[in-house]
């Protein structure tokens, strides 16, 4: 799996619900960092930034997948927002289906909870798990 198969298969459970930067920096961080040996690897590099875990290059993948028509971004207030269009919903499906039953399980159940919690929740549930990645954080939550 590669990172752009990854991103649909993550953002997949979601079934076309948006995604804010710092739920989508945290889905993939999770997922990324907890079961790599399901995904075939690490596929990014996560730092600890102004919120936590943080790879740019999540926004770069993101931005293909714009241009292939699978994912839509949109401007909400002064940061974007993600969701899987339908052409990339049909895909990620596919994508999430070819994962072992561990993946599959594990990759819905991040999705729903990055998705349920507030800012301020899932900022503060990720450093409480992983205090490493509030070295470089802004947020005092």
């Amino acid at each position: 799996m590669n990172k752009k198969e990854l991103v649909l298969a993550c953002l997949s459970p979601a079934k076309g619900a948006f995604h804010s930067p710092v739920q989508i920096q945290k889905l993939l961080f999770l997922i990324d960092r907890n079961i790599p040996e399901e995904i075939g690897g690490h596929h990014f590099n996560f730092q600890p930034y102004n919120y936590g875990p943080f790879d740019r290059t999540l926004y770069e993948v993101l931005e293909e997948l714009k241009n292939e028509g699978l994912v839509e971004i949109v401007q909400a207030h002064t940061w974007h927002e993600y969701k899987l269009t339908d052409k990339g919903q049909g895909l990620s499906l596919k994508l999430i289906e070819g994962l072992p039953a561990r993946a599959k399980d594990y990759i819905r159940q991040v999705s729903e909870f990055v998705r349920e919690l507030t800012f301020t929740q899932l900022v503060s549930a990720i450093y409480k798990a992983y205090p490493e990645m509030r070295a470089n954080s802004v947020f005092q939550g």
